[in-house]
């Protein structure tokens, strides 16, 4: 038999149970939709998580571990075990081969939510994704004193919009316990753009109003007897005293690891500089159970869907039998018989896989702006990943192995039953 016969009768086969096989294809596409799609969120979920911060070579903050100064400078959960000086700011600012110095000053919070002291420079230099820089959905940036400019997912779930006033807290939690800076109220004059990254958390003011609401405060609570208010504080000379962390750009990345050391034997004041990427991949593996219970999860749901397909193929063994012994009867060979059903068993697996692929892109396509605003996931249609290639090659081949096991069956079955199949 030549190719181009094989190829009409197994067409002429499948048209015969078009029914049974539009359900099996269904399967496919389906098995594959899930295979590629848990393992697509699974990619791109580690994606967003690493780069919640791109575009910095440098974090420095006062020595800790790698891992916690990545927590509370980029994630802004937990607390510095120490700040560090401004003048040691002020000096890394003038080293060498030193582009740009971003300074990170926390500690307070508002329902909730970090608030993050800072200068124009961390709208102009902090980078997310792939080197994305910061966009305001509306307003502008903070130029007053009392300015916050707030996270996308703030605004969202407190319901502010431009123009209101807002109250900070001392100290991080829902409940501020009565240590407040009702005092000296804020403005929102800006509200971010989408990042999915801890910004989107966050509410944002400048170093001098982070100094203004603490100005008479010491160690964590307020001076007794002293009150400054808001224009009072406006009048003074607010300079920091120390900042959170920093982040820090240079102007050549192949300098990053003398800078690194140069920092790290800072002899003003025990200083500890960590590289964000490497700091990411470390973090990730603390936190990457997650990861391995997609992992996992995504192992079973291609289990379920191989054995589901080899489950349809025998389901329809029986009304196969008798087409299979008159094929046998007129001169078929083994071969013959195998060759037909391979290639019915790896067409069919294609063309689901196929529409899987597609259903997959159309929905991506169509969710994508919805997650990304809702959860900050951003969905990247591109080249399969390795894992979504071995995934594709396991149905790939199940579907070849599922379509010979008939094939084999009717082998050993007598032409006499295939002929006349016992009910």
């Amino acid at each position: 038999m030549r190719g181009g016969f094989l190829l009409n009768l197994a067409w002429r086969s499948a048209w015969n149970r078009r029914f049974t096989l539009t359900l099996t294809v269904c399967s496919i596409a389906l098995s594959t939709f899930m295979l590629l799609g848990v393992e697509r969120l699974r990619a791109d979920l580690r994606s967003s998580f690493t780069s919640s911060v791109s575009g910095t070579d440098l974090i420095v903050g006062a020595r800790t571990g790698s891992v916690q100064l990545l927590l509370y400078s980029v994630f802004h959960v937990g607390a510095a075990t120490n700040n560090i000086r401004w003048s040691s700011v002020q000096a890394l600012a003038q080293w060498r081969g030193v582009a740009w110095v971003v300074p990170l000053s926390l500690g307070d919070s508002h329902r909730g939510f970090p608030v993050l002291g800072t200068t124009e420079a961390y709208f102009e230099h902090f980078r997310y994704g792939e080197q994305q820089p910061l966009r305001l959905r509306e307003g502008q940036r903070f130029h007053d004193l009392y300015d916050a400019v707030l996270g996308a997912e703030v605004a969202e779930r407190l319901g502010y919009r431009l123009g209101q006033r807002i109250t900070l807290a001392h100290g991080t939690g829902e409940v501020s316990l009565g240590a407040d800076h009702a005092d000296k109220p804020f403005t929102v004059v800006g509200i971010l753009a989408r990042t999915g990254t801890p910004v989107d958390r966050t509410v944002h003011i400048s170093l001098q109003a982070m100094e203004a609401i603490h100005v008479d405060w010491v160690a964590g609570a307020p001076l007794p007897g002293m009150r400054v208010g808001a224009e009072e504080a406006r009048q003074m000379g607010l300079q920091p005293k120390n900042v959170t962390a920093a982040l820090v750009g240079l102007e050549r990345r192949a300098a990053v690891f003398s800078v690194q050391r140069r920092l790290n034997t800072f002899a003003d004041e025990p200083l500890m500089a960590i590289l964000p990427g490497v700091a990411l991949d470390e973090l990730w593996d603390v936190v990457g159970t997650g990861e391995r219970a997609v992992l996992l999860m995504s192992g079973l749901v291609a289990l379920v869907s191989m054995a589901g397909l080899m489950s349809v193929v025998l389901a329809g063994l029986n009304e196969r039998r008798r087409e299979l012994a008159v094929l046998r009867a007129v001169g078929a060979s083994l071969y013959h018989v195998l060759a037909l059903l391979a290639l019915e068993g790896v067409l069919l697996t294609l063309l689901g896989i196929a529409i899987g692929i597609a259903a997959l892109g159309a929905c991506a396509l169509a969710l994508g702006p919805w997650l990304q605003s809702a959860f900050g996931l951003s969905l990247h249609l591109g080249q399969p990943t390795a894992t979504q290639g071995l995934l594709l090659a396991g149905l790939l081949l199940a579907g070849w192995l599922a379509s010979l096991l008939p094939g084999w069956r009717a082998y050993r079955l007598s032409l006499a039953d295939g002929l006349s199949p016992r009910i």
